[in-house]
């Protein structure tokens, strides 16, 4: 069934929207769009959906500080191979969309059997728009990857294809305030997401021992001024676009009346002079340069820090940025948590599951979240001030219960992001469903698979409803001599009289003997131990 949206239609309508977003952030921006004003937001993989009208695509693209682009769905279809999909798609009004001496560029992302390849998609679409205005006007409009006029996405999920309009142009990720970076930076929108789950507000101070370029130090000061992250872009899609509204943009960009000022202080530190000097660079490009103070300094030289802040960094994962000693240094880490940075939410993300341990601490909170192309962790570890005696002592709470610590909300981020990620991947099989019900189900289909022998539950101890694992007479029926396989008899025994005793021996189908130096199992319950058994000497009973 198709769908078709004139996307040139007047705006005051309300119509759908798609954000994109980094796998595990979809809840932040969830909740980014709702104080937008965003009707109807859906989460999904990597997008969250939403209903608005043009100046809320306006306001998205300029003040979300977690999404990726801003796309807006103009055409939906079904299609099963790549020949329907080139007639489907030169099927469409194109001329509503772009003209001919327009430039455009075509990003496409797959996911399903028929179209495994999204290059060979891109050049599908590319051939129906461009012989679809050779068949209407003559000729046809050019490809141009860098700053196109059009920018269009193609995702297909099966066999459901939705195209529709970029109207964020380059990824929003590019601020505008970034003049350097070192090796391995932190993606600007995962650093925004990152402070969002840690819960950070500007409302104390924050910590980054290892900054790098200063990524988490310039979005947490914009996050604590409420300065909006568009407003250092030169230039986005939708201002290409025939019903672009030139005075709506300028009023909502003029509008500074939510920032505010901070009253604390952001502190960056890191062993490379190189990477303070980038990080002092994209500060003052940010205009923010007066709320962080910047020093050269290695973590292991820390001794003392501001009193109950928070720390969020992302040290080196020992893959492009290689360490000496990972173990040691993730030790080091841990130990300057304990002893320097005492009453603090420490939030750390990291890759090698081997160097969180190395770290000592107890994470109370676990948050997985893809760098790159890496599956990495967010962990916060609440450091606590002074020893964990006293506060025992004192009748105070270890655990963080103000932000998602408890091991209930853990357990749901986790769930709920494998379950988004099964169903990404069309695997329906992962659900949330009691334990005692996956319990009883794993029983029932272990047990079907040999014949079932009277056990739990089957008869009871006199002392009490605890089950007897062990058999009893009456749990099952006796074999005759003519069923039991053919045991040794009398005269295959070891004589107790003096007589020479037989060699132990292990005959298929008969079982092992019993000897003074073999060992035997011993059946307790559903479980096998090995017990050594030792034989009563001759003469004895």
């Amino acid at each position: 069934m198709q769908s078709q949206i004139n996307p040139t239609v007047v705006m005051t309508e309300k119509f759908e929207m798609v954000a994109k977003t980094f796998q595990g952030l979809e809840g932040v921006l969830a909740d980014e769009l709702r104080s937008l004003g965003a009707e109807n937001v859906t989460e999904g993989v990597r997008m969250v959906s939403f209903d608005g009208d043009k100046e809320l695509m306006y306001r998205a693209n300029f003040c979300l500080r977690t999404a990726l682009r801003v796309l807006k769905p103009f055409y939906k279809f079904r299609s099963t191979d790549a020949d329907d999909l080139y007639e489907q798609v030169k099927r469409y009004d194109w001329s509503s969309v772009m003209k001919v001496g327009q430039t455009f560029a075509i990003d496409s992302t797959t996911n399903g059997e028929e179209f495994r390849h999204s290059r060979f998609v891109t050049y599908r679409v590319k051939d129906a728009i461009a012989d679809y205005f050779m068949d209407h006007e003559g000729r046809r409009p050019s490809i141009r990857v860098t700053n196109p006029d059009i920018r269009l996405d193609v995702h297909i999920n099966g066999d459901q294809v939705t195209l529709s309009l970029d109207s964020s142009g380059d990824p929003l990720y590019k601020r505008g305030w970034r003049v350097a970076q070192t090796d391995a930076p932190i993606n600007e929108v995962l650093a925004a997401g990152i402070i969002r789950l840690s819960g950070w507000d500007g409302q104390c101070d924050l910590v980054d021992p290892m900054c790098g370029s200063g990524t988490f130090l310039v979005e947490a000061a914009l996050i604590a001024c409420n300065i909006n992250p568009g407003v250092f872009r030169q230039e986005y899609a939708f201002q290409k676009w025939e019903d672009y509204d030139a005075d709506l943009f300028d009023t909502i960009y003029n509008d500074d009346s939510q920032e505010r000022e901070f009253e604390h202080k952001i502190y960056g530190s890191d062993i490379d002079a190189k990477a303070i000097a980038i990080s002092r660079a994209n500060a003052k490009a940010a205009g923010v340069m007066k709320y962080i103070e910047l020093e050269r300094r290695d973590l292991a030289e820390i001794e003392q820090a501001p009193e109950h802040g928070y720390l969020i960094t992302n040290p080196p994962y020992d893959q492009r940025l290689r360490l000496e000693d990972a173990e040691a240094f993730y030790g080091m880490i841990g130990s300057k948590l304990k002893h320097v940075f005492r009453g603090y939410h420490a939030w750390i993300i990291g890759y090698n599951r081997e160097h969180y341990d190395k770290i000592g601490l107890r994470a109370s909170v676990h948050y997985p979240l893809f760098n790159g192309s890496l599956e990495c962790e967010l962990r916060e570890y609440v450091i606590f001030d002074g020893k964990y005696e006293d506060m025992r002592s004192r009748g105070e709470s270890i655990k963080n219960e103000d932000f998602h610590g408890s091991e209930d909300r853990r357990n749901l981020v986790r769930r709920e992001f494998k379950e988004t990620f099964a169903r990404e991947e069309g695997d329906e099989s992962i659900e949330h469903r009691p334990r005692q019900e996956r319990r009883d189900e794993r029983r029932q289909h272990r047990d079907g698979d040999r014949p079932h022998f009277k056990r739990d539950g089957d008869r009871q101890r006199r002392d009490g409803d605890k089950p007897h694992y062990g058999r009893r007479d009456g749990d099952r029926p006796r074999r005759h001599d003519g069923d039991r396989p053919p045991y040794r008899r009398d005269d295959d025994r070891p004589h107790r009289d003096g007589g020479e005793r037989r060699k132990p021996s292990f005959t298929p189908g008969q079982g092992p003997t019993l000897g003074a130096d073999k060992e035997v199992p011993i059946i307790h319950g559903r479980r096998k131990s090995w017990k050594r058994r030792d034989l009563p000497e001759d003469g004895e009973q």
